[in-house]
């Protein structure tokens, strides 16, 4: 496709009209809200990097939004690469005033926000993928349509980034199990209307959080994430670090966030990184 950074300009792709900062900033950067600042660039490496670079310096509610990300990453430091305005790639800066034990919830809380606030705007069923993955049903197949990557940045503040691909044609996939929100049949896939309908959801999400202290209990975290979660109930295979790997149901989802794994030996192990497949059922 044509690059916005070609001779057509920002409206080389009609269907991939570029966002309204000024409009956002509007509607988002509220005096009594959490969001501060919004900003909007065509192009940059990661928004990731460049918000944690100046986490010392910005005030928490800090929004980085790119049009275009070249070197955008996701769990394990995958690539996350995508055509200029097909999605919403974007970066928020948190400084949580909760038990730093407890931040381990935002990628969670994050999905949480997304689903709820694209099942609103896109009329999409979004369901979670432990620990950090969206994924949307395209033709009756599950497909990853976003992901959630936190980082510790400064003294005291968590980068946390999510990327949404929101207009990807099939032959724009990057894999196969990739998918969006235009193939899974969105009723709208205007960006400025789901980006105001995510942050919302998550400055919703994130004022529950902190109010109780970080107690996913307390605030419906933990049931919000385990309602929606797509890997509870499956069988599943964690490839954890140390290249250990290991097979069983994913039965419940603990206080901290851990994946709880009952093993084919009739114990439990609580998993808190990994890569995680849903196996299919044997028909």
């Amino acid at each position: 496709m044509t690059s916005s950074h070609g001779s057509g300009g920002p409206w080389s792709d009609l269907d991939r009209p570029p966002l309204n900062a000024a409009a956002l900033r509007r509607a988002l950067v509220l005096p009594t809200g959490l969001w501060t600042s919004l900003d909007v660039v065509t192009t940059t490496g990661s928004t990731n990097s460049d918000l944690a670079a100046r986490a010392d310096e910005l005030p928490e509610g800090a929004v980085l939004v790119a049009e275009e990300q070249t070197a955008g990453r996701g769990r394990l430091d995958r690539s996350w690469v995508a055509p200029a305005r097909s999605g919403i790639f974007l970066s928020v800066l948190l400084k949580p005033d909760v038990p730093v034990h407890r931040w381990g919830w935002l990628p969670l809380l994050t999905g949480v926000a997304a689903a709820t606030g694209l099942a609103k705007s896109a009329g999409v069923d979004v369901s979670l993928k432990w620990p950090n993955d969206l994924l949307v049903s395209v033709g009756g197949e599950e497909r990853k349509t976003g992901g959630i990557l936190a980082e510790r940045a400064g003294e005291d503040a968590i980068v946390v980034g999510l990327g949404i691909n929101v207009t990807l044609r099939e032959d724009e996939l990057p894999v196969p199990a990739a998918g969006s929100l235009l193939l899974a049949n969105a009723i709208s896939t205007d960006r400025d209307t789901l980006l105001r309908s995510v942050l919302r959801s998550l400055e919703h999400w994130y004022g529950e959080w902190v109010r109780a202290d970080g107690n996913p209990a307390a605030s419906g975290l933990q049931e919000a994430y385990a309602a929606g979660c797509a890997t509870l109930g499956r069988h599943i295979r964690a490839d954890l670090p140390g290249e250990r790997m290991l097979e069983g149901e994913a039965v419940a989802l603990d206080g901290d966030g851990r994946l709880v794994v009952a093993t084919e030996g009739g114990g439990t192990e609580a998993v808190s990184a990994g890569d995680i497949v849903h196996v299919r059922a044997e028909s």
